[in-house]
Protein backbone atom coordinates (compact mmCIF):
# COMPACT_ATOMS: atom_id res chain seq x y z
CA UNK A 1 0.00 0.00 0.00
CA UNK A 2 1.77 3.59 -1.24
CA UNK A 3 0.74 6.04 1.20
CA UNK A 4 1.96 9.77 1.30
CA UNK A 5 3.19 9.54 4.95
CA UNK A 6 5.65 7.63 6.44
CA UNK A 7 5.52 4.42 8.45
CA UNK A 8 8.01 4.96 11.58
CA UNK A 9 5.06 6.49 13.24
CA UNK A 10 5.32 8.08 16.71
CA UNK A 11 3.43 6.15 19.52
CA UNK A 12 3.07 2.66 21.24
CA UNK A 13 2.33 -0.20 19.63
CA UNK A 14 1.61 -3.84 20.14
CA UNK A 15 4.45 -6.33 19.46
CA UNK A 16 3.56 -9.23 21.06
CA UNK A 17 2.43 -11.37 24.00
CA UNK A 18 3.63 -11.80 27.55
CA UNK A 19 3.94 -15.60 27.20
CA UNK A 20 5.67 -15.62 23.85
CA UNK A 21 8.53 -13.90 25.98
CA UNK A 22 9.30 -16.62 29.18
CA UNK A 23 12.08 -15.62 31.79
CA UNK A 24 15.65 -16.22 30.53
CA UNK A 25 14.68 -16.34 27.04
CA UNK A 26 16.32 -14.20 24.10
CA UNK A 27 13.71 -13.35 20.82
CA UNK A 28 14.75 -11.52 17.62
CA UNK A 29 11.93 -8.88 16.86
CA UNK A 30 11.74 -6.57 13.55
CA UNK A 31 9.62 -3.59 13.57
CA UNK A 32 9.56 0.41 11.97
CA UNK A 33 12.37 -1.09 10.03
CA UNK A 34 14.50 -1.83 12.81
CA UNK A 35 15.71 -5.30 14.36
CA UNK A 36 16.09 -5.71 17.96
CA UNK A 37 16.69 -8.22 20.95
CA UNK A 38 13.79 -8.89 23.28
CA UNK A 39 14.41 -10.63 26.44
CA UNK A 40 12.78 -11.30 30.31
CA UNK A 41 15.52 -11.18 33.13
CA UNK A 42 15.92 -13.39 35.69
CA UNK A 43 13.65 -11.03 37.85
CA UNK A 44 10.91 -11.31 35.48
CA UNK A 45 11.36 -7.65 33.78
CA UNK A 46 11.30 -7.52 29.76
CA UNK A 47 13.60 -5.55 28.16
CA UNK A 48 14.62 -4.48 24.20
CA UNK A 49 17.21 -3.04 22.54
CA UNK A 50 18.88 -2.00 19.38
CA UNK A 51 19.82 -5.83 18.28
CA UNK A 52 23.32 -5.98 16.91
CA UNK A 53 26.40 -5.94 18.83
CA UNK A 54 28.85 -2.95 19.17
CA UNK A 55 32.07 -5.11 19.21
CA UNK A 56 31.59 -6.57 15.88
CA UNK A 57 28.03 -6.68 14.85
CA UNK A 58 26.78 -10.23 15.91
CA UNK A 59 22.58 -10.37 16.34
CA UNK A 60 22.42 -10.81 20.07
CA UNK A 61 18.68 -12.04 19.02
CA UNK A 62 20.15 -15.46 17.32
CA UNK A 63 21.65 -17.23 20.06
CA UNK A 64 21.98 -14.77 22.98
CA UNK A 65 21.82 -15.60 26.86
CA UNK A 66 20.23 -14.11 29.72
CA UNK A 67 22.75 -12.85 32.35
CA UNK A 68 21.12 -11.30 35.51
CA UNK A 69 19.51 -8.36 34.07
CA UNK A 70 21.48 -8.26 30.87
CA UNK A 71 21.67 -9.96 27.73
CA UNK A 72 25.18 -11.58 25.90
CA UNK A 73 26.19 -11.54 22.90
CA UNK A 74 26.12 -15.24 21.21
CA UNK A 75 29.80 -14.32 19.36
CA UNK A 76 32.19 -13.39 21.98
CA UNK A 77 30.04 -12.49 25.16
CA UNK A 78 30.24 -9.09 25.55
CA UNK A 79 26.92 -8.20 27.84
CA UNK A 80 24.63 -5.46 27.90
CA UNK A 81 22.45 -3.87 30.44
CA UNK A 82 19.04 -2.73 30.08
CA UNK A 83 20.41 0.83 29.93
CA UNK A 84 21.89 -0.14 26.85
CA UNK A 85 25.43 0.28 27.96
CA UNK A 86 28.07 -2.30 27.75
CA UNK A 87 28.11 -4.07 31.39
CA UNK A 88 30.97 -6.98 30.53
CA UNK A 89 33.18 -7.91 28.61
CA UNK A 90 35.53 -11.59 29.30
CA UNK A 91 38.83 -11.51 30.10
CA UNK A 92 38.33 -7.58 30.96
CA UNK A 93 38.59 -5.62 34.10
CA UNK A 94 36.01 -2.97 33.16
CA UNK A 95 33.55 -2.61 30.44
CA UNK A 96 33.43 -0.37 27.69
CA UNK A 97 31.52 2.90 28.50
CA UNK A 98 31.81 4.37 25.66
CA UNK A 99 29.48 2.48 23.40
CA UNK A 100 25.72 1.66 24.08
CA UNK A 101 22.99 0.12 22.05
CA UNK A 102 19.16 2.03 21.54
CA UNK A 103 16.57 1.21 24.20
CA UNK A 104 13.14 0.16 23.28
CA UNK A 105 10.50 0.88 26.15
CA UNK A 106 8.16 -1.82 26.43
CA UNK A 107 5.15 -2.05 28.96
CA UNK A 108 3.14 -5.09 29.74
CA UNK A 109 -0.20 -5.09 30.38
CA UNK A 110 -2.80 -7.85 30.94
CA UNK A 111 -0.83 -10.24 28.89
CA UNK A 112 0.02 -7.71 25.90
CA UNK A 113 3.08 -6.26 25.10
CA UNK A 114 3.97 -2.65 24.10
CA UNK A 115 6.58 -0.81 22.53
CA UNK A 116 7.01 2.99 22.35
CA UNK A 117 8.71 4.10 19.17
CA UNK A 118 9.54 7.61 18.18
CA UNK A 119 11.86 7.70 14.72
CA UNK A 120 14.15 9.95 16.67
CA UNK A 121 14.93 7.32 19.06
CA UNK A 122 12.98 10.27 21.98
CA UNK A 123 11.66 8.69 25.33
CA UNK A 124 7.90 8.17 25.38
CA UNK A 125 6.22 11.54 25.16
CA UNK A 126 2.98 9.97 27.27
CA UNK A 127 1.51 7.04 29.18
CA UNK A 128 0.09 3.89 27.30
CA UNK A 129 -3.75 3.86 27.49
CA UNK A 130 -4.46 1.12 30.39
CA UNK A 131 -6.85 -1.57 28.88
CA UNK A 132 -9.25 -1.87 31.85
CA UNK A 133 -9.06 1.67 33.69
CA UNK A 134 -10.01 3.45 30.66
CA UNK A 135 -13.29 2.56 31.43
CA UNK A 136 -14.32 3.23 34.83
CA UNK A 137 -17.51 2.58 33.55
CA UNK A 138 -17.37 -0.94 32.99
CA UNK A 139 -16.34 -4.01 34.80
CA UNK A 140 -12.59 -3.57 35.69
CA UNK A 141 -11.51 -6.60 37.05
CA UNK A 142 -9.22 -8.99 34.75
CA UNK A 143 -10.76 -12.02 36.48
CA UNK A 144 -14.13 -11.87 35.63
CA UNK A 145 -13.68 -12.47 31.66
CA UNK A 146 -11.85 -15.47 31.16
CA UNK A 147 -8.01 -15.63 30.24
CA UNK A 148 -7.87 -14.64 26.04
CA UNK A 149 -4.66 -16.94 26.00
CA UNK A 150 -4.51 -18.87 23.65
CA UNK A 151 -7.78 -18.93 22.64
CA UNK A 152 -8.75 -15.82 22.30
CA UNK A 153 -6.04 -13.95 20.63
CA UNK A 154 -5.19 -14.12 16.63
CA UNK A 155 -2.13 -12.79 14.85
CA UNK A 156 -2.08 -11.66 10.67
CA UNK A 157 1.54 -11.20 9.79
CA UNK A 158 3.31 -8.65 7.38
CA UNK A 159 -0.13 -7.45 5.96
CA UNK A 160 -0.03 -4.86 3.33
CA UNK A 161 -2.04 -2.28 5.55
CA UNK A 162 -0.73 1.09 7.04
CA UNK A 163 -2.33 2.22 10.53
CA UNK A 164 -3.65 4.69 9.14
CA UNK A 165 -6.25 2.74 6.90
CA UNK A 166 -7.33 0.43 10.10
CA UNK A 167 -7.29 3.97 12.49
CA UNK A 168 -10.08 5.81 9.74
CA UNK A 169 -12.14 2.65 10.63
CA UNK A 170 -12.86 4.95 14.00
CA UNK A 171 -15.22 7.27 12.13
CA UNK A 172 -16.93 4.93 9.78
CA UNK A 173 -19.86 2.85 10.87
CA UNK A 174 -21.65 2.70 7.49
CA UNK A 175 -18.96 -0.39 6.68
CA UNK A 176 -20.35 -2.64 9.12
CA UNK A 177 -23.54 -2.95 6.70
CA UNK A 178 -21.74 -3.86 4.37
CA UNK A 179 -18.56 -5.92 5.69
CA UNK A 180 -19.39 -7.15 8.53
CA UNK A 181 -22.94 -7.98 6.94
CA UNK A 182 -24.45 -6.21 9.72
CA UNK A 183 -28.62 -6.94 9.63
CA UNK A 184 -29.46 -3.28 11.37
CA UNK A 185 -27.42 -0.20 10.49
CA UNK A 186 -25.25 1.14 13.53
CA UNK A 187 -25.15 4.90 14.56
CA UNK A 188 -22.13 6.97 14.86
CA UNK A 189 -23.24 8.39 18.02
CA UNK A 190 -20.37 10.24 19.62
CA UNK A 191 -16.91 11.45 18.36
CA UNK A 192 -14.34 13.46 20.19
CA UNK A 193 -10.61 13.92 20.87
CA UNK A 194 -8.11 14.79 23.39
CA UNK A 195 -4.32 15.06 22.48
CA UNK A 196 -3.37 11.54 21.70
CA UNK A 197 -6.57 10.02 22.18
CA UNK A 198 -9.29 9.53 20.29
CA UNK A 199 -13.14 8.21 21.52
CA UNK A 200 -15.66 7.03 19.55
CA UNK A 201 -19.17 5.46 20.38
CA UNK A 202 -21.23 3.48 17.86
CA UNK A 203 -24.86 2.26 18.20
CA UNK A 204 -27.10 -0.86 16.75
CA UNK A 205 -30.59 0.37 16.99
CA UNK A 206 -33.62 -2.13 18.82
CA UNK A 207 -35.69 -3.74 15.74
CA UNK A 208 -38.59 -2.17 17.38
CA UNK A 209 -37.66 1.20 18.96
CA UNK A 210 -34.60 2.93 16.57
CA UNK A 211 -34.12 5.12 19.62
CA UNK A 212 -32.77 2.72 21.93
CA UNK A 213 -29.51 1.07 21.61
CA UNK A 214 -29.56 -2.72 21.65
CA UNK A 215 -25.60 -2.59 21.42
CA UNK A 216 -22.81 0.02 21.91
CA UNK A 217 -19.11 -0.15 21.06
CA UNK A 218 -16.86 2.16 23.16
CA UNK A 219 -13.67 2.58 21.46
CA UNK A 220 -10.45 4.53 22.72
CA UNK A 221 -7.42 5.01 20.34
CA UNK A 222 -3.78 4.79 22.01
CA UNK A 223 -2.45 7.08 19.36
CA UNK A 224 -2.70 5.08 15.53
CA UNK A 225 -1.19 1.99 17.63
CA UNK A 226 -4.43 0.80 17.84
CA UNK A 227 -7.79 1.14 20.00
CA UNK A 228 -9.09 -0.54 23.25
CA UNK A 229 -12.92 -1.10 22.57
CA UNK A 230 -15.51 -2.64 25.29
CA UNK A 231 -18.68 -3.71 24.39
CA UNK A 232 -21.99 -2.79 26.50
CA UNK A 233 -25.28 -3.92 25.71
CA UNK A 234 -26.20 -7.35 23.82
CA UNK A 235 -22.36 -8.48 24.79
CA UNK A 236 -19.78 -7.01 26.92
CA UNK A 237 -16.90 -8.02 26.01
CA UNK A 238 -13.30 -6.55 25.84
CA UNK A 239 -11.67 -6.16 22.69
CA UNK A 240 -7.38 -4.91 22.10
CA UNK A 241 -6.85 -4.52 18.04
CA UNK A 242 -3.35 -2.87 17.22
CA UNK A 243 -1.74 -2.46 14.21
CA UNK A 244 1.88 -2.21 14.19
CA UNK A 245 4.59 -1.56 11.04
CA UNK A 246 6.94 -4.36 10.46
CA UNK A 247 8.74 -2.18 7.85
CA UNK A 248 7.76 0.34 4.43
CA UNK A 249 4.03 -1.53 3.21
CA UNK A 250 3.85 -4.14 5.70
CA UNK A 251 2.17 -4.65 9.16
CA UNK A 252 1.39 -7.09 12.06
CA UNK A 253 -2.00 -7.04 13.31
CA UNK A 254 -3.01 -8.45 17.43
CA UNK A 255 -6.01 -8.83 18.28
CA UNK A 256 -7.39 -9.85 21.77
CA UNK A 257 -10.88 -10.93 23.40
CA UNK A 258 -11.57 -10.57 26.97
CA UNK A 259 -14.77 -12.18 26.86
CA UNK A 260 -17.03 -12.52 30.13
CA UNK A 261 -17.26 -15.59 31.88
CA UNK A 262 -20.48 -17.72 32.33
CA UNK A 263 -21.84 -17.29 35.86
CA UNK A 264 -20.41 -19.90 38.05
CA UNK A 265 -17.87 -21.18 35.62
CA UNK A 266 -14.54 -20.54 37.21
CA UNK A 267 -12.60 -22.38 35.18
CA UNK A 268 -9.68 -20.46 33.52
CA UNK A 269 -10.67 -20.75 30.09
CA UNK A 270 -14.26 -20.81 28.05
CA UNK A 271 -15.96 -23.65 27.12
CA UNK A 272 -15.65 -25.36 24.37
CA UNK A 273 -19.25 -24.21 22.40
CA UNK A 274 -18.28 -20.53 23.52
CA UNK A 275 -14.65 -20.64 22.24
CA UNK A 276 -16.17 -21.58 18.78
CA UNK A 277 -18.71 -18.72 18.58
CA UNK A 278 -16.24 -16.51 20.03
CA UNK A 279 -13.94 -17.51 16.82
CA UNK A 280 -16.44 -17.91 14.38
CA UNK A 281 -18.35 -14.30 15.22
CA UNK A 282 -15.52 -12.20 16.27
CA UNK A 283 -11.91 -13.16 16.00
CA UNK A 284 -12.31 -13.71 12.19
CA UNK A 285 -14.12 -10.58 11.82
CA UNK A 286 -10.89 -9.01 11.00
CA UNK A 287 -10.34 -11.05 7.73
CA UNK A 288 -13.72 -9.25 6.37
CA UNK A 289 -11.71 -6.06 6.87
CA UNK A 290 -8.40 -7.33 5.30
CA UNK A 291 -10.75 -8.31 1.85
CA UNK A 292 -10.91 -4.12 1.89
CA UNK A 293 -7.42 -3.20 3.35
CA UNK A 294 -5.33 -5.43 1.57
CA UNK A 295 -6.54 -4.13 -1.72
CA UNK A 296 -7.68 -0.65 -0.76
CA UNK A 297 -5.98 2.57 -2.45
CA UNK A 298 -5.32 5.58 -0.30
CA UNK A 299 -7.09 8.92 -1.74
CA UNK A 300 -5.60 12.17 -0.46
CA UNK A 301 -9.02 13.88 -1.03
CA UNK A 302 -12.45 11.69 -0.65
CA UNK A 303 -15.27 12.28 -2.11
CA UNK A 304 -17.04 12.11 1.64
CA UNK A 305 -20.23 11.03 2.28
CA UNK A 306 -22.58 13.69 4.14
CA UNK A 307 -22.33 11.02 7.28
CA UNK A 308 -18.61 10.51 7.27
CA UNK A 309 -17.18 13.86 6.39
CA UNK A 310 -16.99 15.57 9.64
CA UNK A 311 -15.51 12.61 11.41
CA UNK A 312 -13.38 11.79 8.66
CA UNK A 313 -12.25 15.31 8.17
CA UNK A 314 -11.03 15.76 11.94
CA UNK A 315 -9.69 12.27 12.36
CA UNK A 316 -7.10 12.65 9.26
CA UNK A 317 -6.01 16.14 10.97
CA UNK A 318 -5.49 14.36 14.54
CA UNK A 319 -3.48 11.70 13.46
CA UNK A 320 -1.10 14.23 11.64
CA UNK A 321 0.32 14.65 15.29
CA UNK A 322 1.90 11.16 14.93
CA UNK A 323 4.23 11.83 12.02
CA UNK A 324 7.53 13.16 13.38
CA UNK A 325 9.13 12.87 10.38
CA UNK A 326 8.58 12.80 6.05
CA UNK A 327 7.09 10.11 4.12
CA UNK A 328 9.57 6.97 3.20
CA UNK A 329 11.20 6.91 -0.27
Amino acid sequence: MKVPFTWKVTGWWQVGWSHEFPVGEVRPLHYFGEDMVVWRDEHGELHALEAHCQHLGAHIGYGGKVVGDCVQCPFHGWQWGPDGYNAAIPDQDKPNRSKSLRVWPVQEQHGLVFMWHHPHAEPPAWEMLDIFASYPEFEQDPGAYYDPFPMFIAKNEREPVHPQIVLENSADSAHFEFVHHATVRPKLLHWSFDEHLWYFIAGWPDHHDPEVMRLKIHSKLFGLGGAITAFEGAQNHRVVFSTTPVETGCSDMFYTIWWPRLPGDDSPTAPPDLRERVEKEFLSSVEDDLLIWRTQKWIEHPAYSKVDAKGYTALRKWSQQFYDVPPDD
